[in-house]
């Protein structure tokens, strides 16, 4: 089972606490110096202050950048970083390990700063770094340590923003292509719903107006125009049915083709599944609502990243399988409503429904029609 991905603010707080533990580990050995070693109050309190300062700063700056939220005058922020990293050496000695500090603010150069401008102020960091080692006497294997650290460190800097904002820009292009995916079913709904009820309702009117016409002269040609008026009624009702039903146009291929593609659109691994040819005509429309409403749930109301999707008819009954690893991460909404109305149809066409996770974190859905339809009430 694949874990679950936390929200963007979590993923964010455990890189600037990731990065804090990091740095803090970096300039270790040098408090560590100061603190059972050297036993210098003055020291002591140099060094926590300027440690303190540079690992709040450092958090701030780097939180910011990863909501998005970059500002011109980050850059003082960076350049405070680098001056205390940089007198801290100096100040507290460079024999202990106050020699690390210098690597510090290479981290957010690619950070803070744009693309161009980052690739020049790191090069110049690591031209200039050796030189200012050198002057304050740091062994040699150090200096090597400094001048190749600085460019890793700017580029780790700038890959692990750049994999957040990517991840981040996928999850709301999923969250995008879900709600495209309802507004289309919601359009298609409404054209469906118009070109049926259109044509109805101006026809009806139309009959109307001629009753009205003939209402004072000829009573036989008002209760002709009244009975179809009647007939359109009814047809228009049936026609409503249908459209809500789902029953026009309705074909179990068509729509699990629909639902895989949408899937994989979303970034889900789906397969387009193979559905048995010649089908019996009653099993499309309630399948097919199960497909729909299926592709639904798994957009609207989990984090799934694959989905299976499995056909077999045999001579008792066709059986659609829906299975997504979604489970564990379902978010919670009204899909439930939408499970129990597709139970209600596969049962109404004497078939059986059922839904709910299997356990190992998938999420399955499974719908059996059978292939001879079920009598309506009160058919013979």
């Amino acid at each position: 089972m694949q874990p679950s991905i936390p929200r963007p603010t979590v993923i964010a707080a455990i890189l600037v606490g990731m990065t804090a533990l990091t740095l803090s580990g970096l300039l270790l050995p040098a408090l560590w110096y100061e603190v059972f070693d050297r036993r210098d109050a003055g020291y002591l309190l140099l060094a926590l202050t300027g440690v303190g300062a540079v690992l709040a700063l450092y958090a701030r700056l780097l939180w910011l950048n990863l909501m998005r939220r970059t500002a011109p005058g980050h850059r003082f922020g960076l350049a405070a970083i680098a001056l205390i990293c940089w007198a801290m050496p100096p100040l507290l000695g460079t024999g202990q390990g106050w020699g690390n500090a210098l690597l510090v603010p290479a981290g957010l150069i690619a950070v803070v700063l744009p693309v161009r401008e980052a690739i020049a102020a790191t090069a110049a960091a690591t031209a200039l770094t050796p030189v200012y080692a050198v002057l304050l006497g740091l062994p040699a294997l150090t200096v090597l340590y400094e001048v190749t650290g600085i460019p890793l460190a700017a580029f780790s800097g700038y890959v692990t923003v750049w994999l957040f904002h990517v991840v981040q820009e996928l999850r709301e292009a999923r969250a995008e292509l879900a709600r495209s995916a309802v507004g289309e079913e919601r359009l298609r709904f409404a054209r469906d719903l118009h070109d049926v009820l259109g044509h109805s309702l101006q026809a009806v009117a139309l009959r109307a107006e001629v009753a009205e016409r003939f209402l004072e002269r000829d009573d036989g040609r008002v209760r002709k125009e009244l009975t179809e008026i009647q007939a359109m009624a009814r047809d228009a009702v049936r026609d409503v049915r249908e459209v809500v039903r789902g029953y026009r146009a309705t074909n179990l291929g068509t729509e699990l083709d629909g639902m895989s593609a949408v899937l994989r659109a979303a970034g889900m691994r789906c397969e387009r599944p193979v559905v048995p040819p010649s089908l019996p005509a009653h099993v499309h429309e309630p399948l097919g609502r199960v497909a729909r409403e299926a592709a639904t749930n798994v957009l609207r109301h989990s984090s799934a990243t694959w989905c299976e999707i499995t056909v077999a008819a045999d001579a008792g009954d066709v059986r659609v399988e829906i299975v997504n690893d979604g489970a564990a991460r379902r978010i919670s909404g009204d899909a439930g409503s939408g499970l129990a109305g597709l139970a209600e149809r596969i049962t109404a066409a004497g078939g059986a429904f059922s839904a709910g996770p299997g356990g190992d974190g998938t999420f399955r859905v499974t719908a059996t029609v059978p292939m001879v339809p079920v009598p309506a009430e009160g058919e013979a």
